[in-house]
């Protein structure tokens, strides 16, 4: 597990207030990979209405049950203990604001943002932040908007279903 430091997570933050008309407030959050759930809480704590968290390994799913309850973010909260890769059919409404953060070097980005589109958990016009230190391939229908570099951290910002 390889939570996102709270320097990468703060500026992370301010490039979605300033540059990207605060997408946060008011957002379905969608957490792929989350691991602690420190991305998806931060969205919660800055006027997201409601996060699901998707993770299938298990002290991931540990911590992350008990940081939601430190949040006391219960209601607004929802995990799902899957494969990201293979997350299914989505059972509620699809998510505007998606934070995926997988292991990295394996691949597995492309992967689960194919599967959760498929699934129907990612809105049209949805925007995606992707953590990944490898070069990247943006599945059909995303598009890169924009690339930052803190340390060896890459983070992208990527639409979905918006045409170019």
């Amino acid at each position: 597990m390889r939570p996102t430091s709270d320097r990468v997570r703060e500026s992370l933050f301010n490039v979605l207030a300033g540059g990207y008309g605060d997408p946060v407030t008011g957002a379905r959050v969608l957490d792929l990979f989350a691991g602690t759930g420190a991305l998806g809480l931060e969205a919660l704590s800055r006027g997201a209405e409601a996060v699901s968290f998707i993770e299938s390994g298990r002290k991931a799913l540990s911590l992350l049950r008990q940081n939601i309850g430190l949040c006391r973010a219960e209601r607004e909260t929802r995990i799902f203990p899957l494969d990201a890769r293979k997350p299914g059919r989505n059972p509620g409404p699809p998510h505007d604001l998606i934070f995926l953060d997988p292991p990295y070097a394996k691949g597995l980005g492309e992967a689960a943002l194919t599967a959760a589109c498929a699934g129907g958990w990612i809105a049209t016009g949805a925007l995606i932040v992707w953590e990944e230190s490898a070069t990247i391939t943006p599945p059909d229908g995303m598009r890169l908007l924009e690339e930052r570099r803190y340390g060896d951290t890459m983070i992208r910002f990527l639409d979905y279903g918006i045409a170019a």
